[in-house]
Order: structure tokens, then C-alpha cells, then sequence
């Protein structure tokens, strides 16, 4: 029998303060003047653009600089390196994603039954990470900093606290990074990329996994008759 689990907060406190947890600085964008902010946008729409033109490998701090007639100087000032370049660039998509998961429309969103919000978070990151792919990849920090990262942090919270949800005596911890792993943009590249699956047999699988896990598949169905 699993160590009975600390408590958790209230379903969609947010754990992590008032603000959506961002991959970026927490004191960046607000504090910038409006010029500053005009720069800062027309860089990343510069990179932006050559990520959709080129890919990734065609983001360097050089490229964007001249994809954005500025100095090089400037594109370093602003983001410090090609990996700041590229967290930045993602910072928007994640606070959408956040601000879905965290407070928009069911079944991603609070109002759900935490089994239905479980499989709505699965095939909605999927699907972000398909359409993202190259930035995620590039973008992805080493091994020894990939699960500190705040925006990470945030996604394993919302699954531990949906999984105690749903099955209260189990590790609900562990079986939250057992769950995600498949969600991360290096498995979904060589699956989808070098094995050539469809992303709807990866979106079948978390609903499986899920199913398994909560006991609310149908093989948990016929186990119980």
C-alpha cells in the first residue's frame, strides 16, 4: 500500500501565486519601457519568421539580427544567448497553455471530473508540442535543469493534483512524471518524426495510460463485473 499522500490545495488554487508561471525571467516583460517592448516584439517576430522559414537551426542571434535590422549587440542585450532567444519565443505559447488549463472552458479547464481534465491535458500538450516541435527541441534545457523548470513545474502540479484527484492512495508524484514523460518533445520527435506515428495513436496511448491508471478503462470495467 503507497505512503498516504501529503495534502493538497483546493482544485485550481494556484499553487504558484496570482501570476502564470512563464519560462522567461518573472520581472521581464512587465518592466520593459514601450520602446523596449516594441524591440523586444520585433525580435521575436523575426525569429519567429525564420523558425517558420528555415526551422530551427536557422535561429542564430546573428540571423535575427538581420532578419530585424539590428545589432547583433541588441538581440545579445536582450535575451543573453540562442537559448534565451528561443525560452522567450515560448514563453507566449505557455501562458496560453497555462491560462487554459489552469482557469479556461472545461473539459481542459476546472468544471470537469479530473479524469475527463487528465485526458483533455494529454492530447492538448501533444498536439502543442507536435505543432512547436523545433523550438521545443532546441529550446529544451539539459538534463540536469529540464524538470526545474518553472513552466514544467507547473504542467507535473496540475497532473499530480487531477491523479489525487482521482486515485488518492496511489503515488501520485510519481506516477504524474510516469505519465508525462511520453508528452516530452524529445520521445514525441522520434516518435512521430523517425517511427512515423500519427499523432492520434500517441493521443490513444495517454488515453489508455490514463484509463489504466484511474481505473475507469474498460478492461477496469470487465475486471470489476
Amino acid at each position: 500500500m503507497p505512503a498516504a499522500q501529503p495534502p493538497f490545495p483546493p482544485p485550481d488554487r494556484d499553487f504558484f501565486g496570482p501570476d502564470l508561471i512563464q519560462l522567461g525571467a518573472v520581472d521581464d516583460e512587465p518592466c520593459l519601457r514601450a520602446d523596449a517592448a516594441r524591440n523586444r516584439a520585433k525580435l521575436l517576430e523575426a525569429a519567429a519568421r525564420l523558425i517558420a522559414e528555415h526551422g530551427a537551426d536557422g535561429v542564430t542571434m546573428e540571423a535575427v539580427a538581420a532578419a530585424a535590422a539590428v545589432g547583433k549587440g541588441t538581440v545579445f542585450r536582450r535575451f543573453g544567448d540562442r537559448t534565451g532567444l528561443l525560452t522567450a519565443l515560448l514563453d507566449h505559447s505557455e501562458r496560453k497553455f497555462q491560462a487554459a488549463f489552469l482557469g479556461g472552458p472545461p473539459p481542459l479547464g476546472p468544471g470537469a471530473p479530473p479524469v475527463e481534465r487528465l485526458h483533455a491535458f494529454g492530447r492538448a500538450l501533444l498536439r502543442r508540442t507536435v505543432e512547436e516541435l523545433d523550438l521545443q527541441l532546441a529550446a529544451e534545457p539539459g538534463s540536469d535543469r529540464r524538470f526545474g523548470v518553472p513552466a514544467w513545474r507547473v504542467q507535473h502540479h496540475h497532473v499530480v493534483l487531477l491523479l489525487r484527484q482521482s486515485v488518492p492512495d496511489a503515488d501520485c508524484d510519481l506516477l504524474a512524471h510516469v505519465l508525462m514523460a511520453q508528452l516530452g518533445p524529445a520521445l514525441v520527435h522520434h516518435l512521430v518524426r523517425q517511427c512515423g506515428m500519427p499523432v492520434e495513436r500517441l493521443e490513444a496511448n495517454w488515453a489508455d495510460l490514463v484509463a489504466r491508471i484511474t481505473g475507469t478503462g474498460p478492461h477496469s470495467r470487465a475486471a470489476r463485473a
